[in-house]
């Protein structure tokens, strides 16, 4: 079980920023009634472009669990089903900041004493306490996981004998030889922020900083945040920024007035060698150019090659609310979606990676590349992704490489994280 999140009297944990709202908005906790097989189990889902997919998986339940009818919700908004004390029976979503808020109230029920718990990768349990936890319980399981790093067209790179770069030193080379030979080295679209915070601030960021560390100490710090405390985005995130800088010379020049599609297309083309994207633009550039090699790597930021690491985030968790009335049937459907021949055949299908012990590797293969950086934990979770969406990181972000003073947008992270822990 992770640790429970830090006292809100140390700083601006997840608990602390995000139950007042809950509180707020009438948030009753109730227990457990019986489960009623006959009753409909309400199953949410975040992700609209898997809807047909659970779709077919929830036929295969009702087939093989006659006495359990099941609902598959696309649409429910989940703070105020939670407030009308009606929330979804089981839900299957992003293991982001909406979820956390729920998890750090006490919403979710337990679902720590399921065989199935047993079976989770126990090195994910360290992020998924550091997005959220409760004292006691493990709130949610993961079942889908993004690893993210640099895409890389191979026959661009075997064109022009250049090698998978290991080092900072070695990235830059394998630039400035691309460039040199009039070819876009990287292509970025900033004119969506959240493609530069996801990609250039997170792999430069992570590449450096021990994330993980990094936001519990700055937790624990808390109001007294400031650019010379001993932990502050202005110290520990500078050097990185001013990196993640350097390699915006090595970007496409229209990058300012290009979005996420542009990219894709751009990419598919073979109009750059490298892009910052996650799997989730695998499907997307195949659908231009389907027989592309496209190839990923961790991006390295220091001259140790035994630094690099790869972003990593819950793609989807499983949940189920205290308040549900049929925790029961709920819990059969969570144990059915865990088989191993549903969960890993899901992520097989959807580029993830698997999150029981027992996963096997993945095979796409532009992923190929990254299953061992996943086996041995070299990974981290996305600064981007643990920074409160109160705080506009990717539009500061956006400003950064768009011209703004690194040191004043640092301080301005700073000031931002302390005045939310002075609310606390």
């Amino acid at each position: 079980m992770p640790e429970p999140s830090p006292s809100p009297s140390k700083g601006p944990s997840r608990r602390s920023f995000l139950a007042a709202g809950l509180v707020g908005a009438g948030l009753a906790l109730t227990g457990c009634a019986p489960s009623g097989r006959s009753a409909a189990v309400s199953f949410y889902q975040s992700k609209p472009e898997v809807i047909g997919y659970f779709d077919e998986l929830l036929a295969r339940f009702r087939d093989e669990r006659p006495g359990i009818r099941v609902a598959h919700d696309v649409t429910t908004d989940l703070s105020a089903g939670f407030a009308r004390s009606a929330p979804p029976d089981l839900g299957c979503s992003n293991y982001n900041f909406e979820i956390a808020r729920f998890v750090e109230h006490g919403a979710l029920s337990d679902l720590g004493d399921m065989p199935e718990a047993d079976r989770v990768n126990p090195d994910l349990l360290p992020l998924i306490g550091l997005t959220a936890s409760y004292p006691g319980r493990t709130s949610v399981l993961p079942y889908s996981l993004m690893v993210a790093g640099v895409l890389y067209n191979r026959e661009i790179f075997d064109r022009h004998g250049l090698e998978v770069p290991t080092t900072w030193s070695e990235l830059l080379d394998v630039c400035e030889a691309l460039a040199g030979a009039g070819v876009t080295p990287i292509y970025a679209t900033y004119t969506e922020p959240w493609t530069i915070g996801q990609g250039l601030f997170d792999y430069t960021a992570g590449g450096m900083v021990d994330v993980t560390a990094f936001f519990q100490a700055l937790a624990e710090q808390g109001a007294d945040t400031g650019p010379d405390s001993p932990v502050s985005f202005r110290n520990q995130f500078r050097e990185p920024v001013e990196r993640m800088l350097t390699l915006t010379r090595y970007v496409n020049p229209d990058a300012a007035n290009k979005g996420y599609g542009d990219g894709n297309l751009a990419f598919a083309r073979g109009e750059a060698a490298m892009y910052f994207q996650g799997p989730w633009a695998l499907a997307e550039i195949a659908k231009t150019s389907p027989e592309l090699d496209v190839g990923v790597f961790p991006l390295p930021m220091t001259e140790d090659p035994a630094d690099r690491k790869v972003r990593v985030n819950v793609d989807l968790a499983l949940w189920v609310p205290e308040m549900s009335p049929r925790q029961e049937a709920a819990r059969e459907l969570v144990s059915f979606l865990l088989q191993p021949d549903v969960v890993d055949t899901y992520n097989a299908d959807n580029l993830g990676f698997g999150v029981t012990t027992d996963a096997p590797p993945v095979t796409h293969p532009a992923l190929v590349e990254v299953q061992p950086y996943y086996d041995a934990a070299q990974f981290y979770l996305g600064p981007s992704q643990l920074v409160p969406e109160s705080i506009p990181l990717h539009n500061y972000v956006q400003s950064l490489v768009t011209g703004a003073d690194p040191d004043t947008v640092l301080r301005t992270l700073d000031a931002d994280w302390a005045r939310l822990a002075r609310r606390s």
